[in-house]
């Protein structure tokens, strides 16, 4: 086995837990080479993998919005790149059209996919001559390692390995001075959200612990978001709008981050930083991070978690420090 093409196309948090496929790979394939297919809108966090040695990508997501020439030549362009290997086994982990058709145009005589009924788009399966197992019954980042593990003669024992490393360039923001909980209150849909009430007696509760509360944005209605929950926690900071490489910079500084199920909080898991994940409205069995002592995920998907479970939640990862006490903190947020 000389060289391997793993497709992941988006999004930014799914890539993230995608990611130990590679070290499960070149475990079992010592000297393998591994390339990744993404969109263009990912690039970065597949580069920060230190075991990937060829990231394919094309501006999929901007093209569908835009339908601009400049784009589609970029995708055309991507395609003679994606066709310069010919690779020992292809598998597509991500199960959709736009990730079956990047495999079905790659050059291999072995190519994986998921069953029908595992597939997000069903018609994806016309690009497969092989397929992964039934979906196994664990969460989905375990399936994914599971699955690529069945396709390529392995089986998946170890943890997790994210082998990330974030460049460190002259625009980062400088360093905190005292540790400092970054919180992640936006989300991707409404109903995902917490609300700004809880936001605020967590951050509370979190500055009597001696933490500094950092709030990162990435739209107007998100600084929007964050101002109101500064207003309710003073000395908290509101961000300056950052790169996808400035935040992930300030995660690996942070001494927490708490989020909801958004893609930065799952890089903050595979960042190794003490991590809360809250789930509103979706399964934190299925896509939440948890790793003893360090990344935990609360929510059942139908209810709002108090914010005592989430500050239960933190007393895991981040246990009371110095004269603070976890009933000192709770108390100050009731």
């Amino acid at each position: 086995m000389k060289r391997i093409l793993v497709v992941k196309v988006t999004s930014l948090g799914d890539i993230v837990e995608a990611l130990p496929v590679v070290a499960d790979i070149r475990r079992a394939f010592p000297g393998v080479k591994v390339d990744w297919a993404a969109d263009e809108s990912f690039v970065d966090i597949v580069r920060w993998n230190t075991g990937i040695d060829r990231v394919l990508y094309a501006p999929l997501r901007r093209f569908k919005k835009t339908r601009r020439w400049s784009d589609f030549k970029a995708i055309l362009a991507s395609i003679v790149e994606l066709r310069a290997e010919r690779y020992d086994v292809i598998i597509d982990i991500h199960g959709v059209y736009k990730s079956a058709i990047i495999a079905w145009l790659a050059r291999s005589k072995r190519c994986f996919g998921y069953l029908a009924k595992d597939l997000g788009e069903r018609g994806a399966a016309f690009a497969y001559n092989g397929r992964f197992g039934p979906r196994p019954a664990c969460d989905a980042w375990t399936g994914m390692r599971v699955s690529a593990g069945e396709a390529l003669g392995y089986t998946v024992d170890t943890p997790p390995e994210f082998n990330m490393r974030i460049p460190r360039l002259g625009d980062a923001l400088p360093a905190p001075e005292s540790p400092t909980a970054v919180i992640f209150h936006a989300t991707s849909k409404d109903e995902k959200k917490w609300p700004v009430a809880h936001w605020g007696e967590l951050c509370l509760a979190l500055q009597a612990r001696g933490l500094r509360i950092e709030l990162p944005w990435g739209s107007d209605i998100e600084r929007a978001t964050a101002v109101e929950i500064a207003a309710l926690v003073p000395g908290a900071v509101v961000l300056p709008q950052l790169t996808v490489r400035q935040v992930a910079q300030r995660i690996e500084e942070a001494a927490l981050v708490v989020g909801t199920d958004t893609g930065f909080v799952h890089l903050s898991h595979a960042l190794v930083r003490p991590t809360v994940m809250i789930f509103v409205t979706t399964s934190s069995e299925h896509t939440g991070v948890r790793a003893p002592g360090r990344s935990i995920s609360i929510g059942d998907g139908f209810h709002v978690p108090p914010v005592k479970v989430a500050l239960d939640a933190v007393d895991q990862v981040y246990p009371p420090r110095g004269n603070t006490t976890a009933g000192d903190a709770s108390a100050s947020a009731a």
